[in-house]
């Protein structure tokens, strides 16, 4: 009878091969190791003796487990390891561990006449009972860590998965049974660990370890123990980065591609997450796998429904396990090139129109393929698409996940063929329902670094790729929606709370109440107003902004609805997100949108700048500024000539001409253009001071609720600085830094502060932030109506 054990695997599948990761340990361990040093040739810190003194509280009838680890971490446990790789026929091994053992030993008597034994420490010397050193002082390093710790280091790799922690519990056992029985304090045993863990990524770089790479041997193996005997296996070259790949023939000749797993590949980083919270829609995340045996097994799964729905993939053979537990996904051998690397004269309508039935025939079976990229897709010689990589791959994915990855193909075939050959040749293939719904999806928060990276610094494509799409469908842009979620919106009811509670702490609290309780009604409910004849006086600066017309009522809608958009995200994003979309959705391209919102926004901070310096050097001269020192001196000096230099380096470097230079120049030109019309500069500039203007009279309205007469020229100077430079902090609405600027302002022309922080406070909640109610209002309104 056949033995039904399987036969034992040769030692050569196991391939021996070097990782970045030895490097990296290497270094770490070698900058443990000095640190230590340094720090063993000052005396013991206080939670080093507390640390010591634990471990001597331990009950003396551990003495003798405590001896045997000591034992096992020095010599005697480094033969017994050798032998026993020796006995299992590991001889490498066992002269490494051998050599590993000798070389820590070595490098722990180097460092220890670099740094010397350490001393007792006084407050060692007056406890009693505890377990002290001869007259030499502890050890540093400690010897016996760092054998054991060089040892299992080496010995590691060879070990199965579940043994390799409690091997480095046997060292970190080892390095406290030195500290119990008074041979060496915490630092020491920390060190010896580092010195360990260093010399077996030594002999790692130096002789290569297992598990750092899959050889060929080990896939034949594989591939043979699941009935597919290769007589031939070829590793094949691909990114460095990539996932290691290898061509086998069978005896059948047929001809398969073997994809080595060692990974998880669904990751996604911080920036990534929180550029999703931003997007004005929903996206889907890849789904999480347990492991990368259960990957291979899920790409199959997936490559195997599409195969069965007639989307063109290469055909699946089986997923396996190499012998150093690496995962393998066997499919088919397509030969062909990738679309990426076809040269732009090889890429033609007919070949488009093909990469489309294959995306249409992956929508149609449900299957989402999350990285629907041009790179995955591959030609083969009669000119056939396939697709390639499912690995994020789900099936029965939902509308807005097809929709998401028609989006990013649309993006990624954009980059190799143009906007207006990927939008006709999807158009005639795809249905203009399916190419309707990835309209909202081509945006940049929307999409996955590795697709954005496609279009490089063209930040217009997109916005090009989405209304060429539309005109050619037939449809509208999509409506806006409003980026601000659910959790933003309650973290920013906290945060406004804090600081509006923070706040009034500067001034005397029963102060406050009494001046809440005297106050004039009539001039609050005058603020309110301020409030509301801002938001008119904004509508006619967009008016001026736009060289095509737009009607007043409507502009006036979207500035109320802006109110709630604008005020409630960062930096202002939804302020540009439903005026863009309001001036798309009457026929202006979103390139001219997004200038004339860039234009209104730079008109209104040139303004209040100019406004700035000239009312405060206006008040200076007026002395009606109390309490104000500008710093001078040479720090001041250099200061300021170091922040000259640092931005003219980076407003000469190409990052700096791309990001600030040119958009600058951009909108100074526009900003000129709009004078040489006096229609459109007496609606923009009149707009912008205008609002400027009723949003500080709101903060004079405020003052005089409370009784204070600080002249209104002052006042409307105090707010504008705060409003203009307040804003550059880059949180909703400038919340906090506007009123601690204002409030200061305030402070200097004589307002009481307790007077000061109620005026500001109130100002800002019935000016600024109580628009946001009707805002709301009227942002559902205008999208009922399809205005944005």
């Amino acid at each position: 009878m056949d033995d039904p054990r399987p036969a034992a695997r040769p030692p050569e599948v196991m391939p021996l091969g070097r990782h970045p990761r030895d490097l990296v340990v290497l270094l770490t361990a070698t900058a443990g190791v000095v640190l230590c040093a340094l720090g063993a040739r000052r005396p013991a810190n206080p939670v080093e003796i507390a640390i010591y003194q634990q471990f001597q509280s331990i009950p003396a009838g551990s003495t003798v487990v405590w001896r045997v680890l000591d034992w096992a971490g020095g010599w005697a446990g480094a033969a017994v390891v050798t032998a026993v790789a020796l006995y299992v026929k590991r001889v490498r091994l066992a002269l490494q561990c051998a050599g590993a053992a000798l070389l820590a030993w070595g490098l722990e008597l180097a460092v220890h006449s670099w740094s010397g034994s350490r001393a007792v420490p006084p407050a060692l010397e007056a406890a009693l009972g505890l377990r002290l050193p001869g007259p030499g002082g502890f050890v540093f390093p400690a010897s016996h860590a760092a054998v054991a710790a060089a040892v299992v280091s080496v010995a590691a790799p060879y070990l199965k998965r579940r043994g390799r922690p409690v091997a480095w519990a046997v060292v970190v056992l080892v390095a406290a049974a030195g500290v119990y029985l008074g041979h060496i304090l915490p630092l020491g045993a920390l060190a010896g660990v580092f010195l360990g863990w260093g010399t077996g990524a030594l002999f790692h770089l130096a002789f290569g370890a297992p598990g750092r790479q899959t050889s060929a041997a080990a896939v034949a193996l594989a591939l043979a123990e699941a009935g597919l005997a290769a007589v031939d296996v070829v590793p094949v070259r691909g990114h460095a980065l990539g996932p290691l790949e290898f061509v086998a023939t069978t005896a059948e000749g047929d001809r398969l591609r073997v994809e080595v797993v060692r990974r998880l590949h669904r990751r996604a980083g911080p920036g990534y997450r929180i550029r999703r919270m931003l997007a004005s829609l929903e996206t889907e995340d890849e789904p999480r796998l347990s492991g990368t045996y259960h990957e291979a097994e899920h790409e199959a799964l997936v490559t195997l429904l599409a195969q069965h729905s007639g989307v063109p993939v290469p055909p699946v053979v089986l997923a396996c396990q190499a012998p150093d537990g690496a995962s393998l996904l066997v499919r088919h051998q397509i030969d062909g090139t990738r679309l990426t690397r076809l040269a732009p004269g090889e890429i033609d309508d007919t070949l488009l129109e093909g990469v489309w039935s294959a995306v249409g025939k992956l929508g149609d079976s449900r299957i989402a393929h999350h990285d629907l990229r041009a790179k995955n897709v591959l030609v083969d010689a009669r000119r056939r698409s396939w697709l390639l990589n499912l690995t994020f791959g789900k099936a029965g994915a939902a509308d807005n996940r097809i929709a998401q990855d028609l989006a990013e193909a649309l993006v990624s075939i954009t980059s190799v063929a143009g906007i207006d050959r990927a939008v006709d040749t999807a158009a005639r293939v795809l249905p203009a329902a399916r190419l309707e719904a990835a309209l909202a999806y081509l945006q940049p928060l929307a999409l996955p670094r590795r697709i954005r990276r496609q279009i490089g610094n063209d930040r217009y494509l997109l916005t090009d790729l989405r209304e060429t799409l539309a005109e050619r469908i037939g449809r509208p842009i999509p409506t806006f929606r409003s980026p601000l979620r659910p959790g933003t919106l309650i973290g920013l009811v906290l945060f406004g709370a804090a600081v509006y509670t923070l706040l009034p702490q500067l001034a005397n609290l029963r102060a406050v109440g009494e001046s809440l309780g005297r106050a004039d009604w009539l001039w609050l409910a005058v603020t309110v107003l301020t409030g509301l004849l801002a938001i008119v006086a904004a509508a006619v600066s967009m008016l001026g902004a736009s060289s095509s017309p737009l009607p007043f009522w409507r502009a006036t809608l979207v500035q109320l609805g802006a109110a709630f958009t604008g005020r409630t995200t960062p930096g202002g994003v939804g302020f540009f997100g439903i005026n863009i979309a309001f001036m798309e959705r009457l026929g202006i391209r979103r390139s001219q949108a997004v200038g004339v919102a860039m234009l209104n926004i730079a008109a209104t901070g040139v303004l209040g700048g100019i406004w700035s310096v000239a009312g405060a050097l206006g008040l200076g001269t007026a002395g009606l500024l109390s309490g104000i020192r500008v710093p001078h001196g040479w720090p001041v000096v250099a200061a300021a000539a170091g922040l000259v230099v640092v931005a003219g380096v980076v407003l000469g470097s190409g990052f700096g001409r791309r990001k600030f230079v040119r958009p600058a120049l951009r909108v100074a030109r526009d900003l000129g253009t709009t004078l040489r019309q006096p229609r459109r500069a007496a609606q923009l500039w009149g707009g912008a001071a205008a609002y400027l203007a009723v949003s500080g009279a709101g903060l004079a309205t405020s003052l005089a609720a409370f009784g204070d007469t600080a002249p209104l020229a002052a006042v409307l100077t105090v707010f504008v600085i705060g409003h203009t430079f307040g804003h550059i902090i880059p949180t909703p609405g400038g919340i906090g830094a506007v009123e601690s600027l204002t409030v200061t302002g305030l402070t200097a022309l004589g307002t009481p502060p307790t007077t000061a922080v109620l005026a500001v406070l109130t100002s800002r909640v019935l000016t600024y932030w109580l628009p946001i109610l009707p805002g709301i209002a009227a942002f559902r309104y205008l999208q009922h109506q399809g205005t944005i």
